[in-house]
């Protein structure tokens, strides 16, 4: 049994997607959820409902991860609603895929600033807050970090980046008790992948021929993982790197 009573979660880039499936899993395990978001307050506070209408505890904080003024922010509110942190989820991220040739310097600059460094900034300002029991860092990567595809070289180098990071991490805090994993899906039906045209086209009917599992995953199957991964039943498991993909290499 998965049981996060009594911890506190902070789970960047929430308010839709596989961080909201993420939040609400989490909440429903018993733990209370602090709901990251940049822009949509509306989307955040509908996740908040949800978790509150179930009896659960959560709050929305607004703030953009790739900046450390934000960053700050988003841990104050969750310090003076919750306390201390017991599990760090970095979902926030920007996929936007482009070759080599026409990848932009703001695009670029977009994607490495919110999928690298934010996850940067947000675990030197959760690492200040984690208690003496430690707790459990789970960064959001990708399969293209190591099976990238044509037009992902810039998408694919910020989630490999994650994964470095993540080792590294781990290395470095353990002794603190504190668990470091990566945690990579594959293609999942969200708004975005919607928003993208994924659903429904050629491309998802390749990626499923591709997949043992036959499907697209769907965010309650990475939010499931993350549960494992931030309780007591993850303990012996650190500086992993978790396919989340239903097989899909």
């Amino acid at each position: 049994m998965n049981d996060l009573k009594g911890k506190v979660a902070v789970v960047s880039g929430a308010s839709k997607g596989i961080g909201a499936g993420i939040a609400k899993a989490m909440a429903e395990a018993g733990a209370a959820v602090v709901v990251n978001y940049v822009g949509s307050k509306e989307a955040a506070q509908r996740v908040v409902d949800e978790i509150v209408s179930k009896g659960g505890r959560a709050i929305a904080a607004q703030g953009d991860v790739s900046k450390a003024a934000d960053v700050r922010k988003l841990f104050a509110n969750m310090k003076a609603a919750f306390g201390t942190i017991d599990i760090l989820v970095n979902n926030a991220g920007i996929g936007s895929f482009a070759t080599v040739e026409a990848v932009t310097e703001e695009q670029y600059r977009r994607l490495f600033d919110t999928n690298v460094l934010g996850t940067v900034l947000m675990i030197q300002e959760a690492l200040k807050h984690f208690g003496p029991n430690g707790g459990s860092i789970i960064n959001i990567s990708s399969v293209v970090s190591v099976s990238p595809t044509p037009g992902s070289d810039i998408y694919a180098a910020t989630k490999a980046a994650v994964n470095t990071i993540t080792t590294v991490l781990a290395m470095e805090v353990g002794s603190r008790k504190i668990r470091v994993n990566a945690l990579a899906p594959g293609p999942v039906d969200t708004e975005a992948t919607r928003g993208a045209g994924l659903v429904g086209s050629d491309l998802e009917k390749q990626f499923v021929a591709q997949t043992p599992l036959a499907r697209l995953g769907q965010p309650e199957d990475i939010a499931k993982i993350a549960v494992f991964l931030a309780s007591d039943d993850a303990g012996w498991v650190t500086g992993a790197w978790i396919r989340a993909s239903g097989g899909l290499q």
